[in-house]
C-alpha cells in the first residue's frame, strides 16, 4: 500500500480515511481508536487516548529540529493508573521495529524531537512513555519523594535504599508501557529495543535484568548524576547488568557528570563479552558543561553515536 492508497476503515471506525491519507496516519488513528475498543470490552486493557482536538492530540511543532515528525499523545495503564506518552510512527508499510525510550528525572520530559526524527528515519516506531509524576502522567514526582524522605530521615543508608526502591517502583510503569507497545498492531512484537538517559538509563538497566523478550538495550549514562552519592544504587545496577539475558550497549560522553557507570557497569559488560558493549565518546558540546555531556549527548548527539547504536541494534534484530 502506498501513500495514495485508500485506507478503508469503515468497518472498524464507521468512516473512511481520506484517499490520500498516509499509512502512518492510519496507524496513529488506529492507536487512538484503540481506547474506544478497550472501553467497550473489544480491545486491550491499555490503549491509546481517544480522539481529541489537534492541539491535544499532537505535540506542538518543534522548529529547532527540521523535519521532525509530529508525535501522537497516547495513554497506557499501569497499576490502575492512566499514564501518558508520545508516539512516533514512521512512514511506510508496517509493522515496524520499535524503541521504547525512558526519559530522565525531569518533571516535564516532553517528546524528544531529535530522537523521534532519528529513529523514525531508521524505520522504527519511537515511544516515550511518561512515568508517574512526569509530564501528563498523574502521581508523585520521584524527585519530590526523594527530597521529602531525606527531610525526615537523616540516615544516608536509608535514603539510598529509598532511592533504589523508588526506581524499582517506577520500573513497573516501564514494564506496563512495554506491554502496551508490544500489543500495537503496527509494531513487530519480536523486534523491540529499550533505551534511556540518566534516570531513564537506570530504568533501561533494570528492565534489561528482566529480559521481557527485548532484543537490545541502549543505556545512556545510567545514574551518572547520582553515582557518587549512592553506593547501593551502584550495587543494584551492577547486579542487574550481571543478570541481564539480553545484550546492553552503555554509552557516555567524556564530559558527563561522572564516568563511574562506564567504569563499573561498562567493565562488567566488557567482561561478559560481545555483543555487549560500553563506550566513552569524546566530550560533547561545551566540554566544560556536564549537562552537554549528559542529556545533550544522549538527545542531540546522534551524529556521534548513531552509527554505533544502529549497528548494535540491527545486528541483534537480524533474523
Amino acid at each position: 500500500m502506498n501513500a495514495a492508497s485508500t485506507v478503508d476503515a469503515s468497518r472498524v471506525f464507521g468512516f473512511k480515511i481520506p484517499r490520500r491519507a498516509s499509512r502512518r496516519s492510519f496507524f496513529i488513528l488506529l492507536a487512538a481508536f484503540g481506547s474506544a475498543a478497550a472501553f467497550f470490552g473489544a480491545g486491550r486493557a491499555s490503549a491509546a487516548e481517544p480522539v481529541s482536538p489537534p492541539a491535544e492530540r499532537m505535540a506542538p511543532p518543534d522548529s529547532s529540529v527540521a523535519g521532525a515528525p509530529d508525535p501522537a499523545l497516547v495513554t497506557f495503564t499501569s497499576g490502575g493508573a492512566t499514564l501518558h506518552g508520545w508516539l512516533y510512527v514512521p512512514a511506510g508499510q508496517g509493522p515496524f521495529p520499535a524503541v521504547l525510550y525512558n526519559h530522565g528525572s525531569e518533571k516535564n520530559p516532553g517528546w524528544f524531537p531529535p530522537l523521534g526524527k532519528f529513529w523514525t528515519e531508521h524505520g522504527f516506531v519511537f515511544f516515550v512513555p511518561h512515568r508517574r509524576g512526569h509530564g501528563r502522567s498523574p502521581g508523585d514526582y520521584i524527585v519530590d519523594l526523594q527530597r521529602e524522605f531525606r527531610a525526615h530521615v537523616a540516615d544516608p543508608a536509608r535514603g539510598q535504599q529509598h532511592d533504589v526502591e523508588l526506581h524499582e517502583r517506577a520500573n513497573l510503569d516501564v514494564v506496563a508501557a512495554l506491554a502496551w507497545l508490544r500489543a500495537q498492531a503496527f509494531v513487530k512484537p519480536d523486534a523491540l529495543v529499550v533505551s534511556g538517559i540518566s534516570y531513564g538509563g537506570i530504568q533501561t538497566v533494570l528492565t534489561a535484568e528482566q529480559g521481557l523478550g527485548v532484543k537490545a538495550f541502549v543505556a545512556f549514562a545510567p545514574g551518572a548524576m547520582s553515582w557518587g552519592g549512592n553506593p547501593l544504587l551502584r550495587e543494584r545496577l551492577l547486579a542487574a547488568i550481571k543478570k541481564s539475558p539480553a545484550p546492553i550497549f552503555l554509552l557516555q560522553a567524556g564530559n558527563d557528570y561522572s564516568l563511574g557507570p562506564s567504569e563499573l557497569l561498562g567493565g562488567e559488560l566488557k567482561r561478559k563479552g560481545a555483543p555487549n558493549r560500553a563506550k566513552i565518546y569524546p566530550a560533547f558540546g561545551n566540554r566544560n558543561d556536564p549537562a552537554d555531556g549528559h542529556a545533550g549527548f544522549a538527545v542531540r548527539g546522534s551524529a556521534v553515536w548513531g552509527a554505533d547504536v544502529t549497528a548494535f541494534v540491527d545486528a541483534l534484530l537480524r533474523p
